[in-house]
């Protein structure tokens, strides 16, 4: 999502931008204005000659000089500095998990960094661990920024009763943990079965899909727990929630958080990441520990029982990211770190 909203803003800032998919393409490129380029490689292997060739004439015919790669992007990255020595490499580090790398990936990344003229990192601790570990020249803490894209259209009606709906923007991947929110909302459901939890992200059909369907059928979940897919109508999706949450174990910046404040929506989250630093407990939303399902369903059943709670912890976020986490704060010190000598 950060790099569809970053490619939309600087062509919005009058600046020639393109989005390259490598491996897999999803419905956020319905999410790209008409005035950015797009380029999809279907990668099927870590060197792909096939696809390289494609990447290499493309960065030719538009005179590419600077590749903003965004997480295990940056090896492709890597490989067209081998090829044309004067394109810069700037890299976006959204791994949450980065100081957990598999000792061989860390190997690469930090060999492989000392192409990089500049690591941007979405949170201080991996700024830090950046540069306690990177080759870069320069390094920057850079917030994430959500933006509501003008394409966004009306297409996903979530099931289940009006203003009675949890959602969680995230990918079925480990590292958002799932289980644990589906374990929380167990014992929501317990009080309150009018209530349903809407999950929107791309299903990897993978072990972890497998297990998190399995506790969802076990558990008797599946006629009030509804999984949508990847959507690209994301504001629409919003508008018809009413409680945001992300149970992650790890995490970065979650535009997903970012995308609850500029709907208003109140929140519950973990404390991961820079999540406690968009989220003051009590004051915007709830905060509660990672892989801890009671306190994470303490935190819903309060939000669900307290509708006046709700109201202003969804203003004072919307308030905090408007003013914090806006799109032209964000593209002013991205462009100045691209223009760096």
């Amino acid at each position: 999502m950060m790099a569809v909203n970053i490619a939309n803003a600087l062509a919005k800032s009058n600046v020639e931008s393109h989005l390259c998919a490598t491996r897999q393409e999803g419905d956020l490129k319905a999410k790209l204005t008409s005035d950015v380029g797009y380029l999809f490689l279907n990668k099927k292997r870590v060197i792909d000659f096939t696809a390289m060739i494609k990447l290499y004439q493309y960065l030719v015919k538009y005179e590419i000089d600077i590749i903003h790669a965004h997480s295990s992007s940056y090896f492709t990255a890597f490989l067209s500095k081998l090829r044309f020595s004067n394109i810069t490499i700037i890299w976006h580090n959204h791994y949450g998990n980065s100081k957990n790398l598999r000792v061989d990936k860390k190997f690469i990344l930090t060999f492989v960094s000392k192409t990089f003229k500049s690591v941007l990192s979405v949170n201080n601790e991996l700024h830090h661990w950046a540069r306690q570990n990177l080759k870069s020249k320069y390094y920057k803490y850079l917030p994430n920024f959500a933006s509501f894209n003008p394409k966004d259209l009306k297409i996903t009606n979530l099931q289940g009763e009006n203003k009675k709906r949890l959602l969680c923007l995230a990918n079925l991947k480990s590292p958002k943990d799932h289980l644990n929110l589906l374990k929380a909302f167990k014992i929501v459901r317990e009080k309150h079965k009018d209530w349903s939890l809407h999950l929107v992200g791309m299903d990897f059909k993978d072990a972890y899909a497998i297990e998190m369907k399995a506790y969802m059928a076990a558990n008797n979940l599946n006629a009030c727990v509804f999984l949508y897919g990847s959507c690209a109508d994301t504001q629409f999706i919003l508008q018809q929630a009413t409680i945001g949450v992300l149970a992650s174990k790890s995490e970065g910046l979650p535009v997903a958080l970012l995308e609850y404040g500029l709907a208003k929506l109140p929140v519950v989250v973990t404390d991961v990441g820079e999540c406690s630093k968009v989220v003051k407990n009590f004051e915007n939303g709830l905060v509660v520990p990672p892989n801890h399902a009671n306190k994470l369903a303490e935190a819903l059943l309060f939000l669900i029982e307290n509708e006046n709670h709700r109201k202003v912890f969804g203003e004072n976020l919307f308030k905090n990211v408007s003013t914090n986490y806006s799109q032209n704060a964000f593209m002013k010190q991205l462009i100045e770190i691209y223009q760096l000598e």
